[in-house]
């Protein structure tokens, strides 16, 4: 009997759970009217089929099929694997070429010219949905009603959809930030003093200046919603799947493409009071950070605050040029508990030395050999299984073909049999005689000559100056160098010195090595480095 693996998925988690469970049954059925033995059920649930991303079951089942665990793969239908042309495409290229069959019980066998027709007609399926629901949103944002989401100040009315209500306390928050915001308050400045009145947010653990300000090309963020002078604006982006990660973003639309609704009884302040903060708003408009031509930190995007775990950004100079770091919850929101200005360059330094010393220490070389050693091993024991398997794959077809062919040339069987037989089986020989020629040759471990680690010292001397010398010219080469080695960086106040600063760096190699190469086992992390702000910090021991 052939071996079989089922699939199942459904799309939201709207559906039923027993979609599964039917989907399985059917399968089973089919398996048994076929003669085929059911191995392993792999399924995913609430998983569109638009993407094989993020669809842990199939991709499982494709990791299952390269080990050759079964030979038949048994579907509902062809759109329950994708609903998009080339992933189902792709799907079927790879299980052919591993010898693995697609059957779906309402279709059998699968061949091309099937997942061309299917994958056509589930694309098609899914963007026809996709325009029916835009469609029914719009009609319901003609009437006034709330096409989906939910909005500060406004909750949904119990049994009336789309319908919604002003929650009062929450619009006396809104009434109060675009007063205060007109008065001349910033949005940082108001989100400071919603924190420290402990006012709930609308989401997330604290208001933000972005939270208020919002962007202006999106029309997010609570200063422009128009809702709230009584206009309902719908349509102002659009989401769209990136197909190469499988999440969705967002894309503003043009304005032309907007559609608007009047809804007075929903208005929460006057038209001239939202039109106020608009002005306000164009006068203080300036050139979007992104269009402008900012050096890159070595450090840029991997600094966080050791008081509360935020990130942290630079915060001006000081009268000598020196950059400035801070928290930037403490900056935008003013809820750090220890919010602290610290130095980036003596932040910098204590990394960089912090690294040189954990890398050159003797612990960590010794580790680096003895893991060089068994990754050595592992691949070459891999490399030598794989080709053990295909070489005696090969045998087998060999000798089975040449019985084939004896017998034709006996007369001892069929050839109208037996011919098509031993094609079949040549066509196979020639797929694993492809893949042995591919395969990686047997290897062994090479030992690292002693004068190779006195050069790994050498070059640790040679990185450290380049990596300096990087920190001064913000040199983006420089910048990534930094990340391959280093994954977070976590700024504390050194309370046993005035002005000092504690780092603690979180490095990339910990996964490869493991915390036992760290001499300081900091929590698998590199160690704490200690360097006086104001002075030029020492090289670190940790």
């Amino acid at each position: 009997m052939k071996r079989a693996a089922i699939y199942a998925r459904f799309s939201t988690d709207l559906q039923d759970e027993r979609s599964i469970e039917d989907q399985v049954s059917l399968c089973r059925k089919y398996a048994e009217r076929e003669s085929l033995d059911v191995v392993a059920i792999f399924d995913d649930r609430a998983r569109s089929g638009g993407s094989i991303l993020g669809r842990d079951g199939l991709l499982a089942l494709m990791d299952k099929a390269r080990e050759r665990s079964f030979d038949v793969i048994v579907v509902e239908a062809l759109d329950r694997l994708s609903r998009d042309m080339e992933d189902l495409a792709g799907i079927h290229k790879r299980l052919s070429f591993l010898g693995v069959e697609i059957r779906a019980v309402h279709e059998g066998v699968v061949n091309t010219v099937l997942v061309g027709l299917r994958g056509l007609v589930g694309q098609l399926y899914r963007e026809d949905n996709a325009h029916k629901v835009r469609r029914g949103q719009a009609g319901r944002v003609g009437k006034g009603l709330n096409a989906g989401g939910l909005t500060y100040g406004y909750a949904p009315v119990a049994g009336d959809p789309g319908k919604r209500s002003i929650v009062e306390a929450e619009a006396e928050i809104v009434r109060r930030i675009f007063r205060d915001y007109v008065d001349g308050h910033t949005p940082r400045d108001i989100a400071h003093d919603l924190n420290a009145e402990r006012i709930t947010p609308p989401r997330g653990r604290a208001w933000n200046a972005s939270t208020i300000n919002g962007n202006m090309q999106r029309g997010n963020g609570i200063l422009n919603n128009e809702l709230y002078a009584g206009r309902l604006v719908w349509n102002k982006v659009r989401m769209v799947k990136d197909p190469d990660t499988g999440k969705r973003i967002s894309r503003p639309n043009a304005e032309s493409d907007w559609q608007a609704t009047d809804v007075p009884d929903l208005a929460i302040i006057s038209r001239e009071l939202f039109e106020a903060a608009q002005k306000r708003k164009k006068a203080r408009s300036v050139t979007h950070p992104n269009q402008q031509r900012r050096p890159r930190h070595i450090l840029s995007g991997l600094l966080k605050c050791g008081a509360c775990g935020a990130g942290m950004a630079s915060n001006g100079k000081d009268s000598s040029g020196r950059i400035r770091i801070r928290c930037s919850s403490a900056t935008e929101s003013g809820i750090c508990p220890d919010p602290k200005t610290f130095y980036l360059d003596t932040v910098e330094a204590a990394v960089l030395n912090g690294l040189t010393a954990e890398l050159r220490h003797p612990e960590v070389i010794a580790e680096y050999v003895r893991t060089y050693h068994a990754e050595r091993k592992r691949l070459a024991a891999e490399a030598d299984r794989k080709r053990l398997r295909l070489e005696r794959r090969l045998g087998d077809l060999n000798r089975e073909i040449d019985r084939l062919v004896d017998a034709i040339a006996k007369g001892q069987g069929d050839p109208a049999v037996l011919g098509p037989k031993s094609t079949l089986l040549d066509g196979e020989r020639k797929k694993v005689a492809a893949e042995l020629a591919e395969a990686a040759p047997s290897t062994e471990a090479v030992a690292l000559h002693p004068a190779m680690l006195a050069r790994y010292e050498d070059q640790l001397t040679r990185l450290q100056a380049a990596l300096a010398g990087g920190i001064r010219d913000s040199d983006t080469e420089c910048a990534e160098a930094i990340r391959d080695l280093v994954e977070t960086v976590t700024v504390f106040r050194e309370g046993s010195r005035a002005g000092g600063v504690q780092v603690e760096v979180s490095g990339r190699l910990t996964a490869l090595l493991g915390e036992q190469a760290y001499p300081n086992r900091v929590r698998g992390v590199w160690g704490k480095m200690v360097a006086e702000e104001g002075l030029e910090p020492p090289t670190q021991g940790l």
